[in-house]
């Protein structure tokens, strides 16, 4: 799976199987945002919104979860 992780300057860093690779921000697509999931398709990335959407979710009931225990004081 390919992650983007950030941007800096005219690149994009994703994290890949393989670890951390910066690509040039000319070669994603114009929306894409940190947290996006990436695919490779004919010589080009693509956003692969599903899979980004189901990442976000997962990552806010994780989220909710960690800050619901520690309001309660309980880890």
């Amino acid at each position: 799976m390919n992650v983007i992780d950030r941007f800096e300057g005219e690149y994009a860093v994703i994290e890949t199987e393989n670890g951390m690779t910066a690509v040039e921000r000319s070669r994603i697509p114009a929306d894409a945002r940190e947290g996006d999931v990436l695919r490779y398709e004919n010589g080009s990335f693509v956003t692969d919104r599903e899979t980004s959407a189901e990442r976000r979710r997962a990552m806010g009931r994780k989220l909710r979860r960690l800050t619901h225990k520690d309001k309660r004081g309980k880890q």
